[in-house]
């Protein structure tokens, strides 16, 4: 019956919600990073200066990452026990309205210390709703794509990621050009916040009119939901849990460190910017490195029906261990090429085990609380390589230049490496509740 009602539910719907759902999500939480490189720190750390504001700022960026395992077992929890559908309802709601309100929030000089604090609330509350939202993402296309097309259709909540970050840096780059440094500082930066509230409610409105996924309706069915998933996960399979974190710990170190950092290691800022690229040049980089990771991410999906998603992987982050300083090597101060040439290797390390991952989590995982271990392993490593990387990478340039980071890069490769090594390949595991033949398209 499972395979029944999920053949007649066409995939391409399923598929675009789970695109447009982590395009929005995604979309919120990195003008959050674009803002913080360009302007978070005079705004919010106006007392601290350049230098010690930046790396304040980023901290308030790292914030997120702390609260997204976080969320990763509170949304698990109710994505396990109530259903894929509400909780991904609600992992978008509670991003959108955080989002809004920072776009809302007045600056350090207007109500003093409560400005920061504010800040980082709001990015707590961001970082909840991005734990919850992969995992849900994942598993609705996971869970209802055919056996042998599990890594075509689970590439659509991968190029969520990477479109978002496209639309980010498009938006900042609009606001940039045709405004003041001033006007910008002042109240340009806010847009690109405010207007996301539109985008939550056309993601709303196509998550409204999916319906929950065959294998947790099997779920169900059967009264196999556990009490605690989290609790569960971890007595059953804490090693997958470890594991798959570490395997994907250098995607998020080399996706971080290229959308976040680089927009202010790539600029003019004093205290910040080493390689003395306007501010248009450095977001037309960040675009130009979003498409690249877009479209490696189709390529691994795709190739991963067919090699397998485990060689895919382990390819990406052996290239790691040599790209990471080689793209830093790459970029030259005052050569805007160099610095797209550096972005772009970057992201085709991130997208390569990125396209993938969609598909190999869930593979890993039980059904019965297929969210919250899934979930907690992707942002295990999104602690392990988002927040830690954009706190040492300042200090690491300060010290011995963009090769220190590109350094700290190759380690994060060998380190994904080895869990990846550990972990068996899963292309051809039957989930319950799949359609064994092709859906309708």
């Amino acid at each position: 019956m499972a395979s029944k009602e999920a053949s007649a539910v066409p995939m391409r719907r399923i598929a675009v919600a789970a695109f447009a759902g982590t395009t929005i999500e995604f979309y919120d939480f990195f003008i959050y990073g674009t803002a913080t490189a360009l302007v978070f720190a005079p705004v919010f750390f106006p007392a601290l200066g350049a230098a010690a504001g930046t790396v304040a700022a980023f901290a308030t960026f790292g914030v997120a990452f702390v609260f997204r395992p976080v969320g990763s077992i509170l949304f698990g929890h109710f994505g396990d026990r109530l259903g894929r559908k509400r909780t991904l309802i609600a992992t978008l709601l509670l991003m959108g309205l955080s989002t809004f309100a920072i776009g809302l929030l007045p600056s350090a000089d207007t109500i003093g210390v409560a400005a920061p604090i504010l800040l980082v609330v709001l990015r707590a509350l961001q970082g909840l709703a991005v734990g919850g939202e992969w995992a849900g993402a994942a598993l609705l296309t996971a869970e209802y794509a055919p056996a042998d097309k599990r890594g075509l259709y689970s590439m659509f909540p991968q190029l969520g990621p990477g479109i978002a970050l496209a639309l980010s840096s498009l938006t900042f780059l609009v606001t940039a050009v045709t405004m003041s440094p001033d006007a910008f500082r002042l109240w340009g930066w806010r847009i690109p916040f405010l207007i996301s509230i539109v985008l939550v409610a056309v993601g709303l409105y196509i998550r409204l009119k999916i319906e929950e996924t065959p294998v947790f309706r099997q779920v169900h069915a059967r009264n196999e939901q556990v009490r605690l998933p989290v609790a569960v996960a971890l007595r059953n399979q804490w090693r997958e849990v470890l594991l798959a974190g570490g395997t994907l710990t250098v995607l998020f170190g080399f996706f971080y460190i290229g959308s976040v950092y680089l927009t202010s290691y790539a600029g003019s800022a004093p205290g910040t910017g080493v390689l003395g690229l306007s501010r248009p040049t450095v977001l037309v980089g960040g675009l130009i490195g979003a498409l690249v990771f877009a479209g490696t991410c189709i390529l691994s999906a795709l190739w991963s029906d067919r090699a397998g998603r485990r060689r895919v992987i382990l390819l990406g982050n052996a290239l790691a261990v040599v790209a990471g300083p080689l793209a830093f090597l790459i970029m030259r101060p005052g050569n805007a090429l160099s610095y797209v040439i550096g972005m772009a290797l970057l992201m085709v390390v991130v997208g390569i085990p990125y396209g993938p991952a969609a598909a190999y989590l869930p593979e890993i995982f039980k059904a019965r609380y297929r969210y919250t271990g899934a979930g907690m392993g992707y942002n295990l490593a999104g602690i392990l390589g988002g927040a830690v990387p954009l706190i040492v990478a300042p200090p690491l340039t300060s010290a011995f230049g963009g090769i220190g980071v590109g350094v700290y890069l190759a380690a994060l490769g060998l380190l994904s490496l080895l869990c990846a090594l550990a972990l068996p390949e899963t292309k051809d595991e039957v989930l319950d509740g799949t359609v064994p033949a092709a859906a309708p398209a």
